[in-house]
């Protein structure tokens, strides 16, 4: 297991790349990230400082605190543009999956696969920072398979009183968002 925290964010202003607090108290948070994403992150952290070394002809350092995603050149205090992981993103998404996709829509996601596997809902919304009534205002997407899997659920509870099966169990049913 590994740890990410979100303490802070770049803005681009008129006078240049601002870091910036933020804006409620329950967006700064540490969670919890699986080993295997711990390790392709520290593996893409190793990366960019060769990628830095080979530049600069020294081996460099970063601050344990460093941005996710630091700018590569002279300056390890400069910071990437805040949109060019999107840009890349969308552009990879694009070309290799067809898919008008922002990293963005990776929270959206990440949040409703969260609710549809039983995560609750402060667990899910303090992931992203997310009051869990706009959690579930915004990001709970209901989808056929979830909606039959609370048709089964009450089924179950008034088969006794009614005498009647619940019918089709939710694994038999694909995954698709409703209309």
């Amino acid at each position: 297991m590994g740890t990410i925290s979100i303490t802070r964010s770049l803005e681009r202003t008129k006078d240049g790349i601002k870091v910036k607090g933020p804006k409620k108290a329950r967006h700064a948070r540490t969670i919890q990230i699986d080993a295997g994403l711990a390790a392709m992150l520290r593996s893409e952290r190793e990366r960019h400082l060769r990628s830095i070394a080979s530049l600069r002809g020294v081996a460099a350092i970063l601050p344990s605190e460093a941005l996710c995603f630091p700018a590569v050149g002279p300056d390890l205090t400069a910071f990437r543009p805040p949109n060019a992981v999107t840009t890349v993103f969308h552009d990879y998404a694009a070309a290799k999956l067809g898919l008008d996709l922002r990293f963005h829509d990776l929270r959206a996601s990440h949040e409703t696969i969260l609710l549809d596997k039983g995560v609750p809902v402060h667990v899910a919304a303090k992931r992203c920072g997310h009051d869990p009534a706009m959690l579930l205002r915004v990001y709970a997407k209901r989808t056929r398979k979830a909606d039959v899997a609370a048709a089964d659920v009450i089924g179950t509870l008034t088969a006794d009183v009614v005498g009647a099966n619940a019918g089709a169990s939710s694994q038999d049913v694909p995954d698709t968002p409703m209309k």
